[in-house]
Order: structure tokens, then sequence, then C-alpha cells
């Protein structure tokens, strides 16, 4: 049997690790918002002729357009990013392409975000999150109410979930900074959706540990949450694996448009199976015997 509760230190550091890198990754780099976090416009246009990026970027200066984002996608395909432009500009802006780099636009779309849209969508997404946190802990409360102080359940599967949503965000940052990865409104959803599948993960582990306490498999309350991780771990990483198969297929196969979406769901559920197994049951281990020091790294270890 593998002690996953014995080496809750290590597995601390591990995150301590990654959340301070995090930390730091969000203040240096922040995190590049797209469209829909900041007003703008968004363009996807596909020339009929190859086109080299530097001309595209020429051409977009010379039509004023200097300070435009420019990202190649697939074969004669760009993603451009500027200011908010009228209907009329886009026509204007696309007329001067095909004109300056004598090739015909085969396919393009436009999606623009007003500063009022782009700030409600930031607080929309805000409220979203902290009423999915307090709908979860109140969830995993009433669902191990019978449980001695099921509120401290609650708080730990929160803590959990926190822990991979850093994560996540940590990632996009260095991404941001390293790739020009957008966070839009799919990145949104993809954290929506890492949300549900940690807590059915971490409601998963939780629920062995209640029924080896209800068992009486020991007195050691360290010793029933390992045989309830210990339970779980071929559910977690059976279902974890399957659903990362898939992700990872949708990544390399899908459309360039839902890659921020898929890249949050592979990042996070990689997260949320690492802490259902390694964080959420330590955490209610940690408070319940009220062994903090091994939430500090740096900490003295026991003998």
């Amino acid at each position: 049997m593998i002690d996953f509760v014995g080496k809750k230190h290590w597995f601390f550091l591990i995150s301590a690790i990654l959340i301070i890198s995090g930390i730091i990754s969000l203040a240096v780099f922040g995190l590049k918002w797209g469209v829909d976090f900041s007003s703008g416009a968004a363009i996807t246009l596909r020339f009929e002729k190859e086109v080299e990026l530097g001309q595209l970027r020429q051409e977009l200066a010379d039509l004023g357009y200097d300070s435009a984002t420019i990202q190649p996608m697939t074969e004669g395909e760009f993603f451009i990013r500027l200011q908010e432009i009228s209907s009329d500009e886009y026509t204007q802006l696309k007329d001067g392409l095909k004109a300056g780099l004598a090739t015909n636009i085969t396919d393009s779309s436009l999606f623009t975000v007003s500063p009022i849209i782009a700030a409600t969508t930031v607080r929309n997404t805000i409220i979203a999150i902290v009423i999915a946190s307090i709908g979860i802990l109140l969830y995993i409360s009433w669902a191990f109410r019978k449980m001695p102080k099921p509120f401290r359940w609650g708080i730990c599967a929160v803590l959990a979930l926190l822990h991979d949503l850093i994560i996540v965000i940590a990632v996009f940052s260095i991404l941001g900074w390293a790739a020009g990865m957008e966070v839009d409104s799919l990145f949104v959803t993809g954290v929506l959706a890492i949300v549900g599948v940690s807590v059915n993960n971490i409601v998963v582990v939780f629920d062995r540990i209640r029924e080896n306490l209800k068992r009486g498999v020991s007195s050691d309350f360290e010793v029933v949450a390992n045989c309830g991780i210990m339970e779980s771990v071929g559910r977690s990483l059976n279902t974890g694996l399957a659903t990362l198969f898939v992700i990872v297929a949708l990544y390399l196969l899908g459309g360039v448009t839902i890659r921020t979406l898929i890249l949050a769901l592979l990042v996070g559920i990689t997260a949320g199976i690492y802490s259902s197994l390694c964080i959420a049951g330590q955490l209610l281990v940690v408070w319940e015997k009220g062994e903090w020091s091994a939430l500090l790294p740096w900490a003295k270890r026991p003998a």
C-alpha cells in the first residue's frame, strides 16, 4: 500500500512550488487577455495565396494598424488582434490587404467587444467562480453532514479546487508570455468544467474515507484517510486518463478556435487528478490532527 498521507509533506512542497511559481508569473507577466475580456477586435483571415507573416505585418502598418497582434494559424490563415473597428473600417482593411498583398481573401470573420461588454464579462466571470465555490462548499458540507464537523470537509474540497485553478491560471500566464496564448470566454468555460470534474474526483475520495470511518478501519484518522485514497486510485486514474486521451486527441485534431478550451481542460484535469489523490484528503488529515506545520515546506519533519 502506498502511503499517500505519510508523504503529504512532499505533496504540499510540490504544490507550494507550483503555486509560488504561478504567483510570480502572474506578478511579472500577468494574463494575456483576449477580446472577450478587453475591448478590441479579433479578425480571422484566410488568403488564397501564401502570405508571409512579415508581409502581412507591414501591410497592416501601412494601413495604420501598426500595433496589431498577428498570430499564424493554419496554412494561409491568420488571427489578427487590434483596436475596436467598425464594419466600414473592416471592409476597408480587407480591401487594402487584398490590394497590397495581391491576393484574394477566401474566408474572414470579425468579432468585436466594447469596453463596457469586456468589463461586464470580467465581473460575471468572477461572480460565477465565487458562486460555484460557495455552492460546492455548501453541497459537500451537506453531503457529509453526518460526519463530525462536516463544514471542514467542504473547506478542504474548496482549497483543493483553488489549488487546481491557480495552477491553470499560472500555466496560461506563462503561455501568454511565451506563446501569446490569450485568455478568452472559452477559458472560462474550461475553468468551470474543471471545477465540476475536480469536485467529482474529490467527492469520490471523501466518500471512501467516510465509508472507512463508518466501518471502523482504524482509530487513526491518517490510516483511514490513506485507505480511502488507495481505494480511489484506480477509479481516479482510469477515468482521468481516459478523459485526458480524448482531450489530447481534440487538441491535436480539433480546430484552432477551441484550443484555449482544450488546453485549459488538459492542464486542469491533470491538476485535479493530482489534488484529489495528493492534496484534498491530506488537508483533512492535517486539520483533524492539528499538524499545521505540514503545510510549511520548510518546517521540521517529525522523526
